[in-house]
């Protein structure tokens, strides 16, 4: 197992419960294929550096995990189909 971190960012006009829905589900998606997640930091409300599908800020979330690239190719392929998910990005730590 790889320790890896994945940021999304989710649409700002989400209403706050949608939001949280949002969350856990992707967050079950990724313990689903064999993740272990040691941390989400909801970072919050930011300002984008540039406009993406005509929004200019963002909600974002930030999850460290431990798993394989089943758990990433999951999560991946369902953040495409979702309109809930604007942009999203995933990265290995090989610390």
């Amino acid at each position: 197992m790889n320790k890896y971190e994945i940021m999304y960012i989710i649409r700002p006009d989400v209403e706050e419960e949608a939001r949280k829905e949002v969350v856990e589900r992707f967050n079950q998606v990724l313990t689903d294929h064999g993740a272990e997640i040691e941390n989400v930091d909801e970072m919050g409300m930011r300002r984008l550096a540039y406009e993406i599908n005509d929004y200019r800020d963002g909600y974002y979330v930030v999850v460290n995990f431990d798993g394989d690239s089943n758990a990433i190719d999951e999560f991946d392929r369902k953040a495409k189909f979702t309109d809930d998910i604007i942009r999203h990005m995933a990265i290995r730590n090989d610390q």
